[in-house]
């Protein structure tokens, strides 16, 4: 299967699953391909290419299955357990070897993965989309250097100012190809704690 067979399967299984429990708003269920496909396949142009991938809130794989889709190694995290199953049948279906689907809580993720790994900030990124306000993804990877991709909506800025209050760090916003949101590229330390 390329991929463009893999995204037309996993819109098929999105929209089957979506029939039995709310994976995405179903308004967008008739145009999966920009709403949520389009908008995580952005990520393609800022990302390292030979980074590998956290998927913070993964839900129904955005942006973490487009990420594997298009060829990057992604660890999506998801607590949900039937969200969990649906990520689990996409990677089944799809035969995606590069995607990990962790089922568990962010703040108990990154602990063990990185003793487990023995990683450091080079190694991996962070990625999200409508997941948490950027104040509570910084909380969430505080002990760890690394940089973080988030798609976020217009509302950006207040988010910025909020965390700013907590944390220092330095970031780039591009504006979303697919919508008036953003992605927001975030590099930070763990020392940068303010308060």
């Amino acid at each position: 299967m390329n991929s463009k067979e893999k995204f037309a399967k996993y819109a098929e299984i999105l929209r089957n699953w979506s029939s039995r429990m709310n994976l995405v708003a179903p308004s967008t269920l008739s145009d999966v391909e920009n709403r949520h496909f389009a908008d995580s396949a952005q990520l393609a142009d800022v990302l390292p290419p030979n980074a590998e991938v956290i998927d913070l809130g993964s839900g129904a794989g955005f942006p973490g299955v487009v990420l594997a889709i298009l060829g990057w190694h992604v660890t999506c995290i998801e607590s949900i357990g039937k969200k969990v199953a649906f990520l689990n049948t996409v990677r089944s279906e799809l035969d995606l070897q590069n995607l990990t689907i962790f089922h568990g809580r962010v703040e108990n993720f990154f602990p063990a993965f990185l003793i487990k790994n023995n990683k450091n900030a080079g190694d991996f990124v962070i990625t999200a989309r409508a997941f948490a306000p950027l104040v509570k993804i910084l909380d969430y990877v505080k002990g760890i250097n690394c940089r973080l991709f988030l798609l976020k909506g217009r509302e950006i800025e207040n988010e910025i100012a909020v965390a700013k209050q907590k944390y220092k760090f330095n970031y780039k916003l591009i504006p979303s190809k697919t919508g008036d949101g953003f992605i927001i590229i975030v590099d930070f330390d763990r020392q940068f704690h303010v308060k």
